[in-house]
C-alpha cells in the first residue's frame, strides 16, 4: 500500500559532506519513493552548504513567517532544490541567524554551538508549519538525526490537533553520532509552545543533553529504528522499556525492512 511519508533529516548528501547521516538522508528517501511511495524530505540549510552549485533557489509563498522563540522573532526562510539522480526534491529551512551564518552541529573550533537546542526547535516547528502550507498531509514522519529530535513531542501536543498531524505516525532512527555538550538550561523553556506545556518536560533534566533528547523523542514516538550498527548507549534500552516497536539493525540492505516497518507501526 502506498503511504505518504514525511522524512525530517538533519544531513542530506550531497549538499554536505559524506556521513552515516547524510548517506541514509539520501538513500532512505531514494529507495522509498521507488518503492512507490509519496515522499516529502526537509533539512537545515546549513551555513556550509553551497547554494550556487546545489541550485537552491527560494520558496517565496512558504517563506515570510516569524517564529517566537524564546521571546525572539526569528523569520522562517524556506529553499529548494532537487537531486537529480535521484529525482527527490529537497526543501531546506533557513534562517540567517541559526543557519547561514553557521557550520553544522560545532563552530569553526569543533565546540557545540550553545543554543544548538533553539535550532532544533525552529528547524522543527519550521518543518512542520511548512508542511502545514503544503497542505500535504503525511500518514508517516521519519525523523532521523537530534535536529528533529523534538518533532515527536511536537507532533503529539502542540499540533495534535492539526488535520495535516492528527492522525500521523512518527518513527525515530538513533545513530552514533551525538552532541558533545548540553542543550542549555534554557532549553525547556524555549520548548514550550501551545500545548507542549513544561509540566510535560518535567521527568527530563534541566540540563537537557543529548540522552534526554532521545528520550524525548523516543517518548513521543510510535517506533523506533536502530540505524547504526552501534547507537549512543543507554537508548535502546530506553526504547524497550517503553515497549516502543523497535527495528535493531537491518544492515546495508535496509529499505525492505524500513517499508515493512512503517506498515506495522500504521497497523497499530
Amino acid at each position: 500500500m502506498a503511504r505518504k511519508i514525511l522524512f525530517i533529516n538533519q544531513e542530506i548528501s550531497p549538499y554536505v559532506p559524506d556521513s552515516e547521516l547524510s548517506l541514509m538522508g539520501r538513500e532512505l528517501p531514494q529507495a522509498i519513493q521507488e518503492k512507490g511511495h509519496e515522499i516529502r524530505t526537509f533539512m537545515p540549510k546549513w551555513g556550509n552548504i553551497n547554494e550556487r552549485r546545489g541550485q537552491l533557489h527560494e520558496v517565496i509563498r512558504l517563506s515570510g513567517m516569524n517564529l517566537i522563540i524564546n521571546d525572539t522573532d526569528h523569520p522562517l526562510i524556506i529553499k529548494v532544490a532537487s537531486i537529480q539522480s535521484s529525482r527527490i526534491q529537497v526543501y531546506f529551512i533557513d534562517n540567517d541567524d541559526y543557519f547561514t551564518k553557521r557550520q553544522m552541529d560545532v563552530d569553526e573550533t569543533g565546540e557545540d554551538y550553545p543554543d544548538n537546542g533553539e535550532r532544533a526547535i525552529f528547524f522543527a516547528r519550521g518543518v512542520l508549519e511548512t508542511v502545514k502550507k503544503l497542505r500535504w498531509v503525511p500518514e508517516i514522519i521519519h525523523c532521523q538525526g537530534w535536529m528533529g529530535a523534538v518533532v515527536p513531542f511536537y507532533v503529539k501536543t502542540a499540533y495534535k490537533e492539526e488535520p495535516s498531524f492528527a492522525n500521523a505516525k512518527i518513527v525515530t532512527s538513533l545513530f552514533s553520532k551525538a552532541l558533545k555538550k548540553d542543550l542549555g538550561q534554557n532549553f525547556k523553556k524555549c520548548l514550550e509552545f501551545r500545548d507542549a506545556k513544561a509540566n510535560l518536560l518535567e521527568k527530563y533534566d534541566d540540563n537537557f543533553g543529548f540522552e534526554e533528547l532521545g528520550k524525548l523523542a523516543i517518548d513521543y514516538s510510535d517506533g523506533i529504528i536502530q540505524a547504526s550498527e552501534t547507537v549512543y548507549p543507554g537508548l535502546v534500552d530506553y526504547a524497550k522499556s517503553c515497549n516502543v516497536p523497535l527495528l535493531d539493525y537491518p544492515g546495508e540492505q535496509f529499505a525492505d525492512q524500513y517499508e515493512a516497518f512503517y506498515e506495522r507501526i500504521c497497523q497499530d
